[in-house]
Order: structure tokens, then sequence, then C-alpha cells
């Protein structure tokens, strides 16, 4: 039987490429999403793919509406097997230019939209003891940078809110998994429609990774949901270790570059949709599609989450290695 996969935040970007890639694995994939145009392009998608759509049309932040569309889903497509937290909203200003109501919006789409799937998924999971859960988070989730405070503390939250559901369910002994994978700077839409406050057009910070990657990585996450955690790209561990080691410094490093790094050095485009309040891809809008407007510079590899995948191996390997190494040096040393 194809495996039963929610995805929300399908219309566009990192949640596209994921529905998609699930598609080409023939599941049944519902896509509870706010838009029209993209929400209707991602359900061809999954279709081309060789799947089944679900398109429904659902607004994170709001609970009643996610569970709604959870029962559908389980009433037209079977028991959820795999539920992906994707959907997000946030601004890109400092700090002092978001109003109370701005950051109020983005958090209860950024981080209660992935509390409102999360229960929506268990509640029916709870049933069978079975299934599995995956918050897709991001670099951001351990490391704050500038002109994202909203989308930073919303990861944040979402981090600390998992570990906590983990423990439960690991206390409880359950059958339901839930893991997190945390991405790099990701080409996607959001740089297009979100709420903007910069002078600048605002970008991903480089490197830039294509959404494909990123979905390989929450499909490979699904598949082995005991691991509590996925870093997905070297930036992304590069980032960590460094906010591990040296946070005060990084601060520093981020203060002077985190502005500049963000901006195209291209004026703001003075009509930009900003989908916080309302879908870009409304009736008036359009389907945006995975990919955003930096494929030139977006990388649609990287070894790493190669080597994290296969992490046992890779360590022994380097041990193996350094045994050897050991011993060759101990037999230089004898023929001295």
């Amino acid at each position: 039987m194809p495996p039963v996969v929610a995805v929300t935040g399908a219309s566009a970007g990192v949640g596209r490429a994921v529905a998609r890639a699930y598609g080409g694995r023939g599941a049944k994939v519902a896509l509870p999403a706010r838009g029209e145009k993209g929400l209707a392009a991602a359900a061809d998608d999954v279709r081309e793919a060789g799947g089944t759509p679900l398109p429904q049309p659902a607004d994170v932040a709001d609970f009643e509406q996610v569970d709604a569309a959870a029962s559908r889903i389980e009433a037209e497509l079977g028991p959820i097997d795999v539920w992906v937290n994707v959907a997000f909203s946030s601004v890109f200003a400092r700090f002092a230019d978001v109003s109370p109501e701005e950051y109020r919006r983005a958090t209860e789409v950024t981080y209660l939209g992935f509390v409102h799937g999360t229960m929506a998924a268990l509640h029916r999971m709870k049933r069978r003891d079975n299934g599995t859960i995956v918050q897709v988070g991001s670099a951001l989730a351990y490391r704050g940078i500038p002109l994202q405070s909203a989308y930073c503390g919303a990861k944040h939250a979402i981090q600390g809110f998992n570990e906590a559901l983990r423990c439960e369910l690991l206390h409880e002994h359950s059958g339901i998994r839930t893991t997190m994978v945390q991405l790099p700077a990701v080409n996607t839409p959001q740089f297009s429609w979100l709420l903007s406050r910069l002078p600048e057009h605002a970008q991903p910070v480089p490197p830039i990774y294509q959404p494909e990657l990123a979905a390989r990585a929450v499909l490979h996450a699904a598949d082995h949901p005991r691991r509590r955690e996925y870093w997905v790209g070297s930036s992304t561990v590069a980032t960590l270790l460094a906010n591990a080691v040296a946070p005060g410094l990084l601060d520093r490093y981020l203060a002077r570059t985190g502005f500049g790094a963000q901006q195209t050095g291209r004026p703001q485009p003075p009509r930009q949709p900003a989908n916080l309040w309302e879908p870009a891809d409304g009736p008036r809008g359009f389907d945006y599609g995975a990919h955003g407007e930096f494929d030139r510079l977006a990388k649609a590899r990287d070894l790493q989450p190669v080597l994290s995948r296969h992490h046992g191996a890779v360590a022994a390997g380097l041990a193996v290695a350094v045994l050897a190494a050991g011993q060759l040096l101990r037999r230089a040393k004898d023929r001295r």
C-alpha cells in the first residue's frame, strides 16, 4: 500500500519539493496549505510524478482548520503515516521595525503552525501507536541572525517543543517517532513574497542550496526517524559548530556581515507581495513553484548530507584510518 503523507506549506518552496518527491514514490500526498494557484500546481506536480494528491486549503495558524484537514485526509486517503511540518511566514526587518501584530502572526504561522500540525497528526497516530512526524527546521533554530528575529524565535521554539515531545514519546515507549531536519539557506520563493522592510531585495545567506537537496534530506529523515535530528549542508554544520564553540564571536561577526549578506544590492521592489496575512498565490497571484530566483547561485548537491546518512560507516572508516596510521607510525619508529 502506498504511504499517506501530509506536507504543510506544500504550495511552494521546500514543501513543494517534498510533496513532489513523495509523489515520485507513488505516495498519497495531502497538501494542507493556503493559496490557490500554488496549491493546484502542487497537486499537478504530485500527480505527474506518480502520486495521488489531495489539495486541502488550510491556514496552519488556525488549529480547527488543521484538524479538519487531518480528518479529511484520513477519510479520503487513509491513516496518516507521515506528517511533515514545513509551512511558515515571517518578516525581513530589524526587530524595532516589526509591529506586535506582525510578530504575533509570524509566530502563529511558523511556530504554532508546527504545534497544530503535530497535535492533529499525533491525535490520530496514537490510536494506532504508529507514525512519523518530521519538523523542518533551520540552522537558525540554534543560531539567530539579524533581520530575521521573528523567524529565528519561532524556529528556536520549534526546537524546544520537539525535544520535549520526543522525551514524552520515549517515556511512553511509543511507536510514534518525531525528528527534526535543520536546513541551510535554500533557494525558495520566500525572498520574493515575505513582508520586507529592508532597503534592498532580500536574499539567502550564501552558500545557497536548491530545495530538492532539502527534500531528499526530509524524506531520508522520515524513513529513518530514530535519529533525533539531521543537519543538512556543510554550511549548517559549520555554523552550528561555530556557535557551540564561540557564540559571542559569532555575534560580532554577524553584526558586521549579517545585514549585507542578506541583501542583494538591488533596491527592494516597491510592489512586492507579502504573504503574512494573505497568500501571495491567491486568486490574483500566480504559482511560485519550488525554486526562488537564485538558481544561478544555488547548489544542487553537497557531500555533507551523504556523509550524514552514513555517519556510522564514516566513523568506522575514520577509526580504521586512525588505527592504520598509528600502526604505520609505530613501524616507522621501530625501524629507527
